[in-house]
């Protein structure tokens, strides 16, 4: 099977079930930012992939269900209306978020102060994976009868980025840089 099809040059793509629409679509948007947040984190994850850090695994082992699960959402806006989802997101999908999220923050110092995204480079990767998050989540909000658990997961994925990032900082023994006061 070949890789390329040739099929999209008119600026045209399939959903699945095979309806064709506009590559600007709002659906197409969404699922391909999910794509987007996807890929970045899978580039988070290759800086602390050779890495001795004791939370390495505990990380990967997360973001492994969290980036399948992501597929299986851009999956779901690439559904058409009225289609059946072929994988369905689950309260417990978002659960698991909430836990993770708990779980990590815990272990933080608690904010006083703005930061700015940098850090490690896994923890700055992961602020831009939360900034295409909530940008997924900006335009699935714009599409008609979206699944509320879509976006719910969306909204909840990028508060777990955020404190992912600090988890990841922290455990490198990065600085987080804050607001300039001056």
């Amino acid at each position: 099977m070949r890789i390329y099809t040739k099929s999209g040059d008119k600026g045209t793509t399939s959903l699945v079930y095979g309806q064709r629409i506009p590559k600007n679509d709002l659906r197409v948007e969404a699922y391909g930012t999910c794509d987007e947040a996807n890929s970045m984190i899978g580039l988070a994850l290759s800086y602390i992939r050779n890495s001795s850090s004791p939370l390495k695994d505990e990380v990967n082992k997360a973001f492994h269900k969290i980036q399948t699960i992501l597929f299986h959402v851009g999956a779901e806006l690439a559904t058409p209306e009225g289609k059946e989802v072929k994988w369905k997101l689950k309260d417990e999908d978002i659960k698991d978020l909430e836990q993770t999220i708990d779980h990590w923050d815990s272990k933080l110092e608690p904010l006083i102060n703005f930061i700015l995204p940098g850090g490690h480079p896994a923890g700055a990767a992961l602020h831009c994976a939360r900034t295409v998050v909530r940008r997924a989540e900006r335009i699935a909000v714009s599409i008609e009868r979206v699944n509320p658990l879509v976006l719910a997961y969306l909204n909840r994925l990028s508060d777990l980025l955020f404190v992912a990032a600090r988890y990841v900082n922290n455990g490198f023994g990065e600085n987080e840089p804050t607001l300039h006061q001056g």
